[in-house]
């Protein structure tokens, strides 16, 4: 369990405190309310590339790093489709610097036509290494838009092509700075040696005279139920074919989260899962395959990806994935195997207790999904799943009529 106290600031910024005194190094977790899923479908990509921007420098301080580095703190930030988060970690005796750096281009941010060059320049360059010229890079730039038709979840953070981000303006820039970067719309969570008294008259003090903005209110367009299997084949330069198959499931607060990802790790999680026996040691129709749930924070993907054995064709080795997710839904898994993804859950959740950095994290996301104690409560809701709510919710979302599937076939010469 993560202890924490929580309090908001009168410009609505919500602060979490965790104290830990086994650690003199003080973790600043921000994370920002919004995703890639807040772009506009013709200008994506500006919440990844706001990930670079913000490092660019604020208006009184030219340079984000050095000042960091001088105190011996590091930093890094991270984007997906529904947050970004920066974090700094730094000696508890210097804390006053993280929460200087991280108020100040809060405050203002320095939108100077080099700082937007540099890293517009960035951001393309990971689009092609990453995306482009990578194998298998593009998977995502086909499948959530072969999967999502109306939802902002149909393309990726990168953005959906490198235009967007090539043709990006000064004012749309500023624009996407002001509606998304304000303090109601940000959660700070603090962990280390500190007190939560001395967090609130510190943070008061950096960050208690930023104007609120204006409320941003999402109004995200819903993606209609599925009705009928999709197929998309591509060919690429690459060493083998590989199959994509995504199903749409529940929101990350469904009731049916925690059977699901349970499921994914049943099938996919390491060699001793259902897909990899079945169909790597055992039929030998691929050469690796993996299952997993996107944990998307509305609702999201499940996916089963492998890449197929030279020779074995497609359809071949696409019905035996269907075969073995036929199995789980036709019968109960047994509870050795139910009992040793649960005990995978929970070391993985006990690991991400260790340091100051991944509790503050988790107690910063847990807030913005509605309430810090969400975390706490995981262990009890991984611990009530059975073998019939994983064969429900299998029956539920594993159906033909809900699947999206990308045959990558290699074109090698």
């Amino acid at each position: 369990m993560i202890k924490y106290k929580k309090f908001t600031l009168d410009n609505g910024l919500r602060v979490l405190v965790h104290v830990d005194k086994s650690t003199p190094i003080i973790t600043i977790n921000t994370v920002f309310d919004v995703g890639a899923k807040d772009e506009n479908e013709n200008r994506t990509g500006f919440a990844h590339l706001f990930e670079h921007l913000m490092f660019g420098g604020s208006v009184n301080i030219p340079e984000f790093d050095s000042p960091l580095q001088n105190v011996g703190g590091q930093n890094n930030a991270f984007t997906s489709n529904d947050i970004t988060n920066y974090y700094i970690t730094l000696p508890k005796q210097n804390i006053e610097t993280g929460l200087w750096l991280e108020s100040d281009r809060m405050l203002s941010l320095a939108f100077t036509p080099e700082s937007l060059e540099v890293q517009r320049s960035v951001v393309i360059e990971e689009f092609k290494q990453m995306y482009l010229n990578q194998p298998y890079g593009d998977v995502m730039l086909l499948l959530r838009p072969l999967a999502y038709k109306e939802h902002a979840y149909k393309w990726p953070t990168i953005g959906k092509e490198i235009s967007h981000i090539e043709n990006a303006k000064m004012q749309d820039v500023k624009d996407f700075f002001h509606k998304h970067y304000t303090p109601q719309n940000a959660i700070l969570s603090i962990a280390g040696d500190i007190s939560v008294e001395e967090v609130k008259e510190l943070v008061t003090k950096w960050y208690g005279d930023i104007p609120k903005g204006n409320k941003y209110e999402r109004n995200l367009l819903q993606e209609p139920k599925q009705t009928q299997a999709r197929l998309l084949e591509v060919k690429r330069d690459v060493p083998q074919n590989g199959i994509y198959k995504a199903w749409h499931i529940c929101n990350r607060m469904h009731k049916d989260y925690y059977a699901i990802d349970l499921l994914s790790d049943v099938l996919g999680r390491g060699n001793s899962a259902r897909l990899y026996q079945d169909l790597v040691k055992g039929k030998g129709l691929f050469t690796e395959i993996s299952a997993y749930q996107m944990g998307s924070m509305e609702n999201g993907l499940f996916l089963v990806s492998g890449k197929v054995k030279e020779g074995i064709d497609m359809e071949v080795a696409d019905a035996a994935i269907l075969e073995t997710l036929e199995a789980i839904k036709n019968e109960l898994i047994d509870l050795n195997e139910l009992t040793k993804v649960k005990n995978k859950v929970e070391a993985t959740d006990a690991f991400g207790h260790i340091n100051a950095l991944n509790k503050a994290m988790r107690i910063g996301y847990f807030e913005l999904l509605g309430d810090a104690n969400l975390g706490n409560e995981e262990p009890e809701e991984y611990a009530k799943v059975t073998a019939k709510s994983i064969q429900k919710v299998a029956k539920k979302y594993l159906i033909k009529s809900n699947c999206s599937t990308l045959y990558y076939v290699s074109d090698k010469k």
